[in-house]
C-alpha cells in the first residue's frame, strides 16, 4: 500500500516506522515547509493519507487531500466544529477514518467506560470526574479522547448533561482535568467517588507507538473503501 503522511514529527516519524515494517511504502511526506506536495504527483498516487497535524491546519489539510482524491486517515482532534463539512465531503465520493485516539488499547477503554457508567446510572451516591494528562506540546485540552469518555458517560448517566472544565462543576456537568506535563503520552482516568469508596479505572499509554500502529491498521482497512469511518467500522470489521 502506498501512503503519504501529513505531518511528520514524532507521530508521523513513529507511523513511518511501523508501515515501512508492515510491508508498506511511503510515497510522500509533508510538513509546514513542503506543503506545495500536495498537488505532486507523489501525494496524488498515495492509497491513502494519514495526518497528525495541529488543530489549526486540520481542516485545510483534508481539503487538499480530497482535491487529489486521497482518502485521509486523520487523528488530529480539535477540529470537530467542522465535521459536518467533511461528512458532507464524504457523502460526495471522498473518504475520511476519524478516531479521538488510535490506540486499540483506548478504544477497548472506551467500551469499558460506558459499560461501566451503565451500570453506575444505577449507583447515585457516586459522583463521576475525569482526568487526562498529555505532553506539554498538545495544543488542545480536554484531549479528543477525554471527550469521547465524557460523551460516553452522558449517554449512560441520566443525571449528567454535560462536561465543563470549569471548577467546582455544576451538579448535572462532569469535570474534566487536563493537564499538560513534560512528553507523558497519554493518561486517562475516570474516577467514581462517595463517602465510603472510589472506582478508578485507567487507560495509561507507554509510548506513542500504540497510536501509530492502530493508524496503519485504519490506513490497510481505509484504503479502497468510500465514506465516513470510524473505529466502530474498524472493530466490526475485525470481528
Amino acid at each position: 500500500m502506498k501512503i503519504a503522511l501529513i505531518g511528520y514529527g514524532k507521530m508521523g516519524h513513529a507511523i513511518e516506522e511501523i508501515a515501512l515494517s508492515r510491508g508498506h511504502e511511503i510515497v510522500c511526506r509533508i510538513d509546514k515547509d513542503n506543503q506545495d506536495d500536495f498537488d505532486s504527483p507523489q501525494f496524488k498516487s498515495a492509497d491513502v493519507a494519514i495526518e497528525f497535524t495541529a488543530p489549526a491546519v486540520a481542516l485545510g489539510n483534508y481539503r487538499r487531500a480530497f482535491a487529489a482524491n486521497v482518502p485521509v486517515v486523520s487523528g488530529t482532534t480539535g477540529w470537530l466544529e467542522h465535521l459536518p463539512e467533511i461528512k458532507e465531503a464524504c457523502e460526495q465520493g471522498q473518504t475520511f477514518f476519524y478516531a479521538s485516539n488510535f490506540s486499540l488499547g483506548v478504544n477497548i477503554f472506551f467500551a469499558v467506560n460506558k459499560y461501566l457508567a451503565g451500570i453506575m446510572n444505577h449507583f447515585p451516591q457516586y459522583e463521576v470526574s475525569l482526568e487526562e494528562i498529555h505532553h506539554i506540546h498538545k495544543l488542545d485540552h480536554p484531549s479528543g479522547t477525554a471527550i469521547t469518555l465524557a460523551e460516553d458517560i452522558i449517554s449512560q448517566i441520566d443525571s449528567k448533561q454535560s462536561w465543563t472544565e470549569a471548577l467546582p462543576a455544576p451538579a448535572d456537568a462532569i469535570p474534566v482535568v487536563a493537564r499538560r506535563e513534560g512528553e507523558v503520552p497519554g493518561t486517562h482516568s475516570v474516577t467514581y467517588d462517595c463517602p465510603v469508596d472510589s472506582i478508578r479505572i485507567t487507560h495509561e499509554a507507554k509510548s506513542r507507538k500504540g497510536f501509530a500502529l492502530g493508524a496503519v491498521v485504519a490506513a490497510e482497512f481505509t484504503a479502497g473503501k468510500k465514506g465516513f469511518l470510524t473505529m466502530q467500522d474498524l472493530f466490526s470489521f475485525l470481528k
